[in-house]
């Protein structure tokens, strides 16, 4: 399934949907008309748990649904999957070989290969939906990067898991660029380069893990209609289950955490010359069997 939060009209309160088709369909809704209490959020929907997804997926094949309970995609605002995480985004950092290599030309880091994940944080704020703007404050940063990812959306946690089970505990995929301030590295600690306003947009949905294999996505992003990265996830030197168990020998993961699993080649500080983006310009991220999102670059500078 595709699940989406959706506004339907500007002034609406979030929504938790699931695209079939050209249509969101309201999953509160949805239970509504067959007498069955589903939940109204995306965090709901992951607490819930396998018995809710069963549920939803009976409801949604169960011949003809209800008019009212469904609304042409094009007529709704889709906003971030997870408008509001509970905790920090996870971020891994130089998990494509090439990108390792680029990083190490471009940015001081170590050329050779990391040994184990390299993590980093964003904050909850960081979050935007498609079609949101990028910030642009140029008093923070001349250096503004671009990050394709593939987001990975855990459905259940727990401390110490272990490789072969760390998939079990996937809820889900979504989209994610990793926005950066590359001016605004403080003694090699990266929360105000990686964790600005506007510096995690995410969407346009969430693809349940039944759905999606992981393994081998083309993943590839767009400024201004020119193509500057394409890879496929085959190429990340840690895996999701890597990573899961990783992150989870130290602190404990919780249902609805999101893991952004590295970007490939061809950010801005990578090119010769550097490039970065710039207030006006269009930036679209996608990762096959998700979609894309399109999000425009603003001036955000204050005085």
């Amino acid at each position: 399934m595709k699940l989406v939060t959706y506004r339907p009209h500007v002034e609406a309160e979030a929504r938790l949907g699931v695209i079939s088709e050209d249509l969101v369909i309201d999953v509160e809704s949805l239970g509504d008309a067959f007498d069955t209490d589903m939940p109204d959020t995306m965090l709901g929907l992951i607490d819930a748990g396998k018995p809710a997804l069963a549920a939803l997926e009976n409801m949604l094949g169960d011949g003809p649904l209800p008019v009212y309970t469904s609304s042409p995609i094009s007529t709704v605002i889709l906003c971030a999957p997870i408008p509001r995480p509970r905790k920090n985004i996870w971020g891994i950092g130089l998990n494509y070989t090439e990108h390792v290599a680029e990083s190490a030309r471009a940015l001081d880091t170590s050329n050779e290969l990391p040994q184990k994940p390299v993590l980093f944080t964003k904050p909850p704020t960081a979050v935007i939906g498609p079609n949101e703007p990028i910030q642009h404050d140029s008093n923070m940063t001349q250096q503004l990067d671009w990050e394709v990812e593939l987001a990975v959306i855990l459905a259940s946690g727990g401390k110490h898991i272990k490789q072969d089970e760390a998939m079990n505990h996937v809820f889900g995929y979504s989209i994610m660029i990793d926005v950066s301030a590359r001016d605004n590295r403080r003694a090699g600690q990266w929360i105000f380069s990686k964790g600005q306003d506007s510096f995690a947009p995410m969407g346009p949905c969430i693809v349940t893990a039944d759905e999606l294999n992981p393994d081998k996505l083309d993943l590839w992003l767009t400024k201004n209609g020119e193509e500057k990265q394409r890879s496929n996830t085959q190429f990340m030197l840690f895996k999701i289950p890597e990573l899961i168990a990783d992150i989870s020998t130290g602190m404990t993961l919780e249902p609805g955490d999101i893991i952004a699993t590295g970007t490939p080649a061809g950010v801005g500080a990578g090119r010769d010359p550097q490039e970065w983006m710039w207030p006006g310009d269009t930036i679209v991220a996608s990762v096959e069997g998700i979609g894309s999102i399109q999000h425009p670059v603003v001036n955000a500078t204050r005085g």
